[in-house]
């Protein structure tokens, strides 16, 4: 007999695609609107019991839905680590949504504002089936539907160069689906199975054995570097400065803090489930996650010191923000892991905090996106100065936000006595390096928003002109608890650094 909270599972993917049909029938976006928000607070609240009552028990639970086992039959799986970042992704998209509403009312047609939200509840279930899924071709269907829900927020904008990156976005994403389903394929024509713990038995005997000891490595490099392409890990980018920098507020906020990181949870749950961290040791796949991880940091933070342009510049810190999920992912540890789902936490909340803080900043400088057209916007609008503020200094490394324990903890997990010397160096090395560039022009983006105008003046040129705005509540609102949210996870990270780590032993 089933707990009652294991039926939430099952309940938020039902809820997400139910939301998505009723949305069709609704003509008007502020009822579209509502909808998707009640629905996302529903969420958010179930998936919290599940987090709290698997964080308490301290295991895991698998929900066969229907009364077909396996391996017919499909089932979900949950523990701590799922449950929480589902709860985290339901709340960033919701404050996303309520910070980028007045963006979404100027950037998108009204007639149109419905299908916005019809996407988003899609992308809200293909979310929740990539934390919760334990079987892989479920995995690729719902790595699909996101691709077209993600395409279609970026698209929503309606210009030319929102369509350009949104085709650039399919392309690049069509290739990362086709090499991991083809992975999929031959890993099923092996294995005989698609369901997680029946594929790693097989795995497992498999290499007890010492037979298909490079189909295995074909397979796992397929499957791993499939989604790492999905994810935008370097040289697999180009399509998200382009993206980000293009799309809507609330949308570049999702795309950065949520879509991104359900290709993640799927790579290490196949890291875990499918194989064993030893498996991919052996196989040395970690090691090429390892070191792309590591040129994502340097050369995202280095775009990112030569970009101008506010959006693209928090696009690119994006791309060094996935290095440092992947460094973690590289090392192939417990600590590692738990580094990297640690990251991947603060980077939901702190990027979805930039995204919304520069939109409200581009508003009042009347919609210009240069950081010199920003001089001075952040003490006209000082809560959006604020939020940006306290990103920034988050993607730095401060002590006592987000951003500085993912740091931290990523520097302990390197210093482990398993990870190979050359690992240790280079890792350490480049969150040092990065840290240093990070500092560079989110240090240098922060003053340009505070100074005055009379001291943009100085050198000759215009005083950037400022546009009054009306307030904006859901935009305050959305600011001022992502702001929270990202101080708690520095404030209050030990507790949570552990019972990740026991959480990842249990994968």
């Amino acid at each position: 007999m089933h707990l009652y909270y294991e039926n939430f599972l099952f309940l938020s993917i039902f809820l997400s695609l139910l939301c998505g049909i009723l949305t069709t029938l609704l003509e008007d976006g502020r009822k579209s609107r509502r909808v998707t928000l009640v629905m996302l607070a529903v969420c958010a609240v179930m998936n919290g019991i599940v987090f709290v009552n698997t964080s308490i028990r301290g295991e895991y639970f698998t929900y066969a839905m229907g009364q077909f086992p396996a391996p017919w039959g499909n089932e979900v799986r949950s523990g701590p680590i799922e449950s929480l970042l589902a709860t985290v992704f339901c709340i960033v998209i919701g404050l996303s949504l309520l910070g980028g509403g007045r963006d979404l009312e100027e950037d998108i047609l009204p007639e149109k504002v419905n299908l916005y939200y019809i996407m988003m509840d899609l992308l809200t279930a293909a979310t929740f089936a990539l934390c919760y899924t334990n079987d892989m071709f479920t995995g690729y269907v719902f790595i699909e539907i996101m691709t077209i829900a993600a395409c279609s927020i970026v698209m929503a904008k309606d210009n030319g160069q929102t369509i350009v990156a949104t085709i650039i976005y399919l392309i690049m994403s069509m290739v990362g689906s086709g090499v991991f389903l083809f992975g999929v394929a031959i890993l099923y024509s092996i294995s005989g199975h698609l369901l997680m713990p029946n594929i790693m038995a097989s795995v497992t005997q498999m290499f007890s054995s010492g037979n298909f000891h490079y189909p295995m490595a074909v397979v796992a490099g397929m499957v791993l570097v499939g989604l790492a392409i999905k994810s935008a890990l370097f040289p697999f980018h180009t399509w998200l400065p382009t993206a980000h920098g293009s799309a809507t507020t609330s949308s570049s906020a999702i795309l950065s803090g949520v879509v991104l990181k359900g290709y993640v949870i799927l790579l290490i749950k196949v890291m875990c489930r499918v194989f064993t961290m030893e498996q991919i040791r052996q196989l040395n796949v970690n090691e090429v996650l390892f070191v792309l991880g590591i040129c994502a940091m340097i050369y995202g933070s280095v775009r990112a010191v030569r970009e101008n342009h506010s959006k693209k510049m928090i696009a690119f810190s994006s791309v060094a923000q996935v290095g440092y999920i992947y460094v973690g992912l590289g090392l192939c540890s417990t600590a590692g892991m738990a580094a990297a789902v640690y990251q991947i936490l603060a980077h939901a909340v702190t990027k979805s905090l930039l995204f919304i803080s520069t939109g409200g900043l581009i508003q009042t400088a009347g919609h210009k996106k240069s950081l010199h057209d920003l001089c001075g916007t952040a003490r006209k609008r000082p809560l959006a100065g604020i939020g940006f503020t306290v990103g920034a200094l988050s993607m730095v490394g401060l002590p006592l936000l987000a951003g500085f324990i993912t740091k931290v903890t990523l520097g302990q997990a390197s210093l482990e006595i398993e990870i190979p010397r050359w690992e240790m160096i280079t890792s350490l090395t480049a969150i040092a390096i990065s840290s240093l560039l990070n500092a560079w022009y989110f240090i240098q983006a922060t003053i340009q928003i505070w100074k005055s105008e009379e001291e943009d003046g100085q050198d000759g040129s215009d005083p950037v002109m400022v546009h009054s705005f009306t307030p904006d509540r859901s935009f305050g609102f959305a600011v001022v608890a992502l702001c929270v949210m990202n101080i708690v996870l520095g404030c209050f990270a030990e507790p949570l650094v552990r019972l990740l780590q026991h959480s990842v032993a249990l994968l």
